[in-house]
């Protein structure tokens, strides 16, 4: 008997699959979809009887929708076929070597976490993990955490080019339970993915968000003030009342996978509306005359350090694509 089911996590070839009835499974790749993982181009295919496209895919992630079957025991479950994805949050793979890791598969949005004081907020930083999910074509909301550490109107001040360009952001504290039932909300019958800088208290959110979940949480080195990271990998936890929330590890070499120069002045939603009235159609948005992007800036219509933050972007996007040829 087949069964549809949603990856929640994995170790060492095992991976935990929650199946349509409620139950939680452990199951391996079959042999034929290992082998092919192993090689880099695991087949997108889908349930049931639908033709299946020799399309490379990436190996299997947390969040894949996939097709398990039990052994004639009923003892021990394999992944027999997984499901194309219908979103994904992907970045760059640590290391030399470069090259996509997927986060999450299927995923509806990403909340950003970051904490308003210890470790202190660096919004550029932000920036690029707002990027990645624009990329990634996901909603994003941004999480402001330990709120309770300093005044409300300061962090306020730090996050509001990000409210001007649209960004939905929510202030918390776990300590003082404050904002936590309206960014349960807005995680409800979603399948929604914390993502952040380690130390931001994303573990501690989560089992305030939704007690039982229990997730280990972990302490901020006074001598560094960087988070020491507990999460391994990602895992998918599903919530009650539906939806599901993806606790994934600090990403403290967060890179713009798959994203070219041309496309980066998208993935900033305030500098959408001046994009194609430039004077130029090739205008870079940083230096030429009759640029309709920096006119913005100039009348404060756009954020200047967003701006600022895109030209580095910009730059270090470039700079790869150089060295890559």
């Amino acid at each position: 008997m087949v069964s549809a089911g949603t990856v929640l996590g994995g170790t060492g070839g095992i991976w935990r699959v929650l199946l349509e009835s409620g139950d939680v499974v452990e199951s391996s790749l079959r042999g034929r979809l290992k082998k092919q993982e192993e090689l880099g181009a695991t087949p997108r295919l889908s349930l049931g009887n639908a033709a299946r496209a020799p399309e490379a895919m990436l190996k299997l992630a947390v969040g894949d929708v996939v097709q398990v079957t039990p052994d004639p025991s009923g003892t021990a479950w394999a992944i027999s076929a997984i499901e194309p994805r219908r979103s994904k949050l992907a970045r760059r793979a640590p290391g030399r070597a470069g090259g996509e890791r997927v986060v999450v598969a299927n995923l509806d949005q990403v909340l950003v976490v970051f904490a308003a004081a210890n470790p202190d907020p660096h919004p550029r930083m932000l920036d690029r993990f707002l990027v990645i999910a624009e990329a990634n074509e996901l909603a994003a909301r941004i999480v402001v955490n330990k709120c309770d550490l300093i005044a409300e109107d300061k962090a306020r001040h730090t996050f509001a080019d990000f409210e001007r360009a649209g960004y939905p952001v929510h202030y918390t504290s776990v300590v003082e339970e404050r904002g936590l039932e309206a960014l349960r909300g807005a995680v409800r019958g979603k399948v929604s993915a914390l993502s952040g800088p380690s130390g931001v208290g994303k573990s501690s959110l989560m089992n305030a968000l939704f007690p039982g979940l229990d997730l280990r949480v972990g302490e901020i080195s006074e001598s560094v003030n960087k988070g020491r990271h507990t999460t391994v990998g990602a895992l998918l936890h599903p919530l009650p009342g539906g939806g599901f929330v993806a606790d994934t590890p600090g990403l403290r070499e967060v890179g713009l996978w798959g994203i070219s120069v041309r496309e980066v002045a998208a993935c900033f939603p305030e500098l959408r509306p001046y994009l194609g009235t430039c004077r130029f159609a090739d205008c870079t948005h940083l230096v030429e005359p009759g640029c309709a992007v920096r006119e913005a800036v100039e009348s404060g219509a756009v954020s200047r350090a967003r701006w600022e933050s895109y030209g580095k972007l910009r730059e270090e996007l470039s700079n790869s694509a150089m060295a890559g040829r």
